[in-house]
């Protein structure tokens, strides 16, 4: 195998036993043969109960995903029956399977797919030709000579502490500044202190919002920033592939570490690490018990959020895409992988360099639309999952209810209705916004852009957690690479 490198990525040629374009070619005719296996099995009757076991589980999947959105949208009876049929539903058809002798059925069908869908990805997997690798790649860097490092004892239920990170870190030369949880501190102000005392290098062991303000402040000066993952969550640390379990780990970036280019988010000039979040969860954020009871703050605001599909939602404009009334808005400093049930890295970044903001956009009127998006996934109307280098969330939509229906955004990467107009109806005034899980009042337009390799990250260069991104699953692409002929550098 050779590499080459270039600037924020690594160009992989991989050569290897045997014609890798014949090797694609046969896991993707395997795949489409074992996918249509599947689907003849149930509908030919070569297996008993073939077409009652595909009905029964695609009707059972509806009625479990409109029971969620009742009880999640809904109080009273209506919230109790909702619950009851998100559980009974799969529940029944499980039944259904095993008292009617169908099980062996369900159970080859599932098997077959589960055939075409190892052997789709590994198509999609195997190099053919020249292929690209999104992994970014480091640079070694000459060890910083007076680091500072933030951290906050109370971050992670105190990881601090149990890791005995001061005591590590100042070992390895840092100087630490602790913060007083008593009382508020200006983050910013001590970092900037930090550059102004000679600091080479900032450092944060917190959560992701603390992260993000020093990694602002290392980007203006154009200082490494050191991620220790003693949050709560870490979301930043894992897509950098950290150690999220022994934070101490990370501080070995002090003395064997290499220097990755990353992009920095800004919305209304605040700086983003993670998400931007707009709608349903940044009003749940709000609520002063969300932090000591998550679920079920989430669960007693809800109903009053959703009003049945009825509630407040957000218009928004991404780049030049219109995205009317959304219930749910998420941005992302760089798209998370695509929605996929099967694929472990569905809840990560592939990348943090790859200059473009992540969009997901979620409107729901009913448990109708509740159940398309369940069957549908990305395809729903529902649903917008995008790319985009501005977002512009202009404010709260005006005489939204479910008689606009018919106003969907027209499903993944659609734009909404042609005639519909963004921003005239809109009361823009002050809206709730989640900015990498902290609560803050924004005044409209709330606007997010993204600043391309802006921040220096210094990481060890043993990093258990980084993998090689996934493609997304394309069964159109798995088509092409089965029946078409591909030039060497095609990379299709």
């Amino acid at each position: 195998m050779a590499e080459s490198s270039e600037v924020g990525t690594v160009t992989v040629m991989v050569s290897g036993s045997g014609d890798p374009v014949a090797g694609a070619r046969r896991l993707a005719r395997g795949a489409l043969a074992a996918a249509a296996a599947a689907v003849l099995f149930l509908l030919t009757g070569l297996g008993h109960g073939g077409l009652v076991v595909l009905l029964s589980g695609v009707v059972g999947l509806v009625c479990s995903a409109a029971g969620i959105w009742w009880f999640l949208a809904h109080r009273g009876p209506l919230r109790a029956f909702g619950g009851l049929l998100a559980v009974g539903a799969p529940v029944a058809v499980l039944t259904l399977y095993v008292v009617g002798g169908l099980w062996l059925t369900a159970l080859v069908a599932l098997g077959l797919w589960g055939v075409a869908l190892f052997c789709a990805r590994a198509a999609l997997r195997r190099p053919v030709g020249e292929r690209e690798s999104t992994r970014p790649s480091g640079e070694r860097r000459p060890r910083p000579r007076r680091p500072v490092l933030i951290m906050n004892p109370k971050s992670g239920g105190g990881k601090v502490a149990r890791f005995g990170l001061v005591e590590r870190a100042e070992k390895l030369g840092a100087r630490v500044v602790l913060l007083d949880p008593s009382a508020e501190t200006d983050v910013t102000a001590l970092a900037r202190k930090a550059v102004s005392e000679g600091a080479d290098l900032l450092g944060v062991a917190g959560g992701d919002g603390t992260q993000a303000l020093v990694a602002a402040v290392a980007a203006e000066y154009d200082l490494p920033f050191l991620v220790v993952s003693a949050g709560t969550r870490n979301h930043f640390a894992l897509d950098l592939g950290l150690d999220r379990t022994d934070p101490a780990s990370c501080l070995e970036a002090l003395v064997d570490g290499e220097e990755l280019r990353v992009d920095l988010g800004s919305v209304s000039g605040r700086p983003f690490v993670n998400t931007v979040s707009f709608g349903v969860y940044a009003d749940v954020v709000q609520h002063p018990d969300y932090r000591d009871a998550k679920a079920g703050t989430a669960l007693d605001l809800l109903p009053d959020l959703l009003q049945g599909g009825e509630g407040d939602r957000l218009d928004a404009i991404a780049d030049d895409r219109r995205l009317p009334a959304q219930q749910a808005l998420l941005v992302s400093n760089n798209p998370y992988a695509a929605p996929d049930p099967f694929a472990a890295a569905a809840a990560r970044r592939p990348q943090l360099d790859g200059g473009e903001l992540g969009v997901i956009a979620i409107r729901v009127d009913g448990a109708a639309q509740a159940a398309e998006l369940a069957v549908r996934g990305t395809q729903a109307a529902g649903l917008n999952v995008l790319t985009a280098a501005r977002v512009e969330v202009t404010g709260k939509s005006v005489g939204v209810g479910s008689g606009n229906s018919g106003t969907g955004s027209g499903g993944s990467g659609g734009s909404g209705e042609a005639g519909e107009d963004v921003g005239p109806g809109a009361d823009r005034g002050l809206i709730p916004v989640a900015v990498d899980g902290e609560a803050l009042i924004l005044p409209t337009p709330v606007v997010c852009t993204l600043r391309p390799g802006a921040l220096r990250v210094l990481v060890p260069r043993h990093r258990p957690g980084v993998i090689e991104p996934q493609p997304p699953m394309d069964w159109r692409r798995i088509t092409r690479l089965a029946f078409h002929h591909h030039s060497p550098r095609s990379g299709t």
